[in-house]
């Protein structure tokens, strides 16, 4: 009974593996629609960019002379980089554990998490990768979208929002 039991166990680990395992090795491909700052839907599946981290919708920041939405503004600068400009393609990375697809997307091979960053308006998610880290620090140095001003960063300011 207990042997049976461990069969059991193995064989749902391994199909939750393989399906982990397949779903991190597909690409999709198709017409994007923006969430927010840093998650897409494509082909009726949300994709949340990998590497990055926008502010949130509701999220407000200090510019050099007033508040603002940095989150809607983040939003806006995502659809101006998806509007019009034919397919994404969306390679799938990693299942977070919202189990949403994490995922490099790019349309006419301009990669959207590297735009976002490099514009200002999302920071390199260092938890989860360095990949954009020069275009956070280029973006700084430049003071473009939220490096203007001031502003909490978005892990920052969710975990505040939780307490």
């Amino acid at each position: 009974m207990q042997q049976r039991s461990k069969a059991r166990t193995a064989i749902c680990l391994l199909a939750a593996m393989l399906t982990t395992t397949e779903a991190v090795a597909q690409s999709i491909v198709g017409q994007a629609t923006v969430v927010d700052g840093d998650t897409l839907v494509v082909q009726e599946r949300r994709i949340r960019l990998w590497g990055i981290d926008a502010p949130e919708a509701q999220q407000s920041c200090q510019g050099p002379d007033s508040k603002f939405q940095c989150g809607t503004e983040a939003t806006w600068y995502l659809q101006g980089l998806v509007a019009g400009r034919g397919p994404a393609t969306c390679v799938v990375k990693t299942v977070d554990r919202y189990k949403r697809l994490v995922a490099i997307c790019q349309i006419q091979g301009r990669d959207l998490g590297a735009e976002m960053v490099r514009a200002g308006w999302a920071l390199a998610f260092v938890r989860y990768s360095n990949d954009y880290v020069g275009d956070e620090a280029e973006a700084r140095q430049a003071r473009r979208g939220m490096w203007a001003g001031s502003f909490e960063a978005p892990w920052e300011w969710r975990a505040s929002k939780r307490r």
